[in-house]
């Protein structure tokens, strides 16, 4: 049995499903990611699971025992849980030390207990040296820390993170990302973490969980997410690429139009006639000339934009079939916008996707 459970788990205000009906199983110890784009219920999802928003439909279970329920939900309070918003929420008037110190004094822990627990704590998250500094005199990234260790340091049974580094500059990001993930791997907290940022995803997930409109469209692996997306918005949202619609052809190929014939190395194809294909930024190689021969997977097109990014460049090009085309190259393939070029979508990069 998993120890978070979401069972059928529906939110409504009125006419409006914020969450619609997700189901999801979270294993002890693990780090999942709810990620999506705004608007697309995962915060609710952690409102829910923290019980600051009572269920329309549907049941959450920790470790067995049901939470939340229409109508029968336990407080936060009573959840065991510890939560991260998107504002640190530090006390201002109170010492690094005072504000991890704060929950374990709720809770009437003695001195000498809180003094141990907060010490281990600080040196565990590296604040040990600001203990008696306050929020003022810390950076983003130490304030994130510490809203970090008060979380932690209560010894939760589920940490819920809502966008934690969203106030951040991209650099310190960067940075709590893999702290995150440090911490995790020390400590071992069922861990449900929201998010927009795929990357951020990436970095610290066990398990990612894409949202779309309310509902799950796919959970899985950073791995499985990334090379094995089932459907054309999952394709889209975690990693670029291209999607091209098209009707299936024989076994594996897509006829996408303008000459253009894609066979596929994996997916899965719709049901019915249409169906799309997509291909990664980087898996599209550029050529000068087809070789001769060669007719399934190449496309003529043109360069719109080239851009030189450094490690790479950054192609925009116009098909033959009407198709805007993004590619990656390396920085010795350079080849000036407006100049003919053609296509290589090598099939065991080309997945079908059911539309």
């Amino acid at each position: 049995m998993a120890f978070v459970e979401l069972d059928g788990l529906t939110k409504r205000y009125g006419s409006l499903t914020v969450v619609d009906a997700v189901d999801l199983a979270i294993e002890k110890g693990t780090l999942v990611c709810l990620l999506g784009p705004s608007g697309c219920g995962k915060t609710t999802t952690l409102r829910l699971i923290a019980g600051f928003v009572q269920p329309s439909d549907g049941r959450i279970r920790v470790g067995g025992r049901v939470i939340s329920s229409p109508g029968a939900s336990e407080p936060p309070e009573a959840r065991n849980m510890s939560m991260i918003f998107q504002s640190y929420a530090l006390w201002p008037h109170m010492t690094v030390f005072e504000n991890v110190a704060y929950g374990l004094k709720l809770r009437r822990l003695g001195r000498e207990d809180v003094r141990t627990r907060v010490g281990r704590i600080l040196q565990a998250t590296r604040l040990a040296e600001l203990a008696e500094r306050y929020p003022a005199e810390l950076s983003g990234g130490q304030q994130q820390r510490v809203s970090l260790a008060r979380a932690l340091v209560v010894e939760p049974e589920t940490l819920l993170l809502d966008e934690p580094l969203s106030n951040l500059d991209a650099n310190l990001r960067e940075e709590m990302r893999f702290e995150i993930r440090r911490l995790h791997d020390e400590f071992r907290y069922t861990t449900v973490y929201v998010t927009h940022d795929q990357t951020e995803a990436m970095t610290a997930a066990d398990m990612i969980v894409v949202m779309n409109r309310g509902a799950v469209e796919q959970a899985g692996t950073p791995e499985e997410i990334y090379q094995r997306p089932r459907s054309k918005f999952v394709a889209q949202f975690i990693g670029g690429t291209n999607v091209f619609s098209g009707r299936r052809v024989g076994a594996d190929a897509v006829d996408c139009g303008g000459g253009l014939v894609l066979r596929c190395g994996g997916g899965d194809f719709a049901t019915g006639a249409e169906t799309a294909v997509s291909v990664r930024h980087h898996d599209v190689r550029l050529a000068r000339q087809r070789p001769p021969g060669e007719d399934t997977n190449w496309a003529a097109g043109q360069v719109v934009r080239q851009v030189y990014l450094g490690s790479h460049r950054d192609y925009l090009l116009s098909t033959s079939g009407g198709d805007t085309v993004r590619a990656i190259a390396p920085v010795d393939v350079a080849i000036p916008a407006g100049e003919q070029v053609w296509l290589h979508c090598p099939p065991d990069t080309c997945r079908a996707l059911a539309l």
